[in-house]
């Protein structure tokens, strides 16, 4: 007697036009039947999470910003071509005191980790914000490719250390007045005297230290025996902005490999573009999934 009878095709490519209680009973299956889960989250996953970088999130912590120079959104706004250092500063001091310092760990986040606590897992990510961390995944099972904004590093790579910044970054806050910083808080290179980023990879001169290696060398180790089991790819929230990290490499994988599974939760992107056996897409809202799969979880035979 099957347990699942409605699953008789749970190994076919599936699609979105399958209704959403057949995915999500094939996401529970995937889930307890892995003996590795993989997840990788993008940008998509923290604005799901309510860390939007537009809208209303933007609008009441940015009004001297979007006064002064006609600003949008936080992530356009990160772009902006500031005349002076002490303008820079300012802005970024903000943006990063409001999406890594002053929010908590939110609770899609931690309802992720309610679903995995038992599991083998291990997390990559293109986010930084440092929310996996927050939220009580284990340091040594994530790898933040891009960075976190919790570090400054020399802005042309000189040396590679990095620089905890989080009193900086609030006394910043603090003394900003009129979308500017005094000139002695802008923070210098102590090695080459130049000037300082956040350790956010957007050009060549991005600084990967000890433990960033480190972190990528553990997630290639998972991998190669992820590669050999029985693995979930559970994929959050990544769209076309970074695809190579995280979305082509986990369709690859899947397209190639039987035992692999991915589940992707994409309200924008959800489909495949390569024929994927075990593919189960969804563009509904991420955090009733996560509750669904959590709800079935923890019933009986998954119903």
């Amino acid at each position: 007697m099957k347990i699942y009878p409605f699953i008789d095709n749970f190994y076919r490519k599936a699609t979105v036009i399958d209704g959403y209680n057949t995915r999500l009973l094939k996401l529970c299956h995937a889930f307890k039947e892995a003996e590795h889960v993989v997840i990788g989250a993008g940008a998509g996953f923290s604005a799901a999470a309510g860390l939007e970088y537009g809208g209303k999130r933007f609008t009441d912590n940015f009004q001297d910003f979007i006064a002064r120079y006609n600003m949008t959104d936080m992530y356009t706004s990160s772009f902006y071509p500031f005349q002076t250092e002490e303008e820079r500063w300012a802005y970024w001091a903000r943006h990063i005191l409001i999406n890594r310092y002053d929010v908590p760990a939110t609770d899609l986040y931690r309802l992720l980790l309610n679903a995995v606590k038992g599991k083998d897992y291990f997390v990559i990510t293109t986010n930084v914000d440092g929310q996996f961390e927050k939220s009580g995944f284990d340091k040594e099972r994530i790898f933040a490719v891009q960075g976190d904004y919790a570090y400054l590093q020399c802005a042309d790579g000189c040396h590679e250390k990095l620089y905890y910044n989080e009193n900086l970054v609030r006394e910043m806050v603090q003394r900003t007045k009129d979308c500017r910083i005094p000139s002695e808080l802008v923070p210098r290179c102590p090695v080459c005297g130049g000037k300082m980023d956040v350790q956010v990879r957007k050009d060549r001169y991005f600084v990967q230290d000890n433990q960033w290696y480190a972190s990528y060398e553990r997630y290639e180790d998972y991998m190669e025996k992820a590669c050999e089991g029985n693995t979930l790819l559970l994929e959050l929230g990544v769209g076309y902005n970074t695809p190579t990290i995280i979305r082509f490499p986990f369709e690859r994988l899947a397209a190639q490999r039987k035992n692999i599974t991915l589940a992707r939760i994409n309200r924008d992107y959800p489909n495949a573009q390569s024929r994927i056996t075990r593919f189960i897409p969804f563009g509904e809202d991420c955090t009733q999934i996560i509750q669904g799969l959590l709800l079935r979880l923890q019933t009986p035979y998954g119903a």
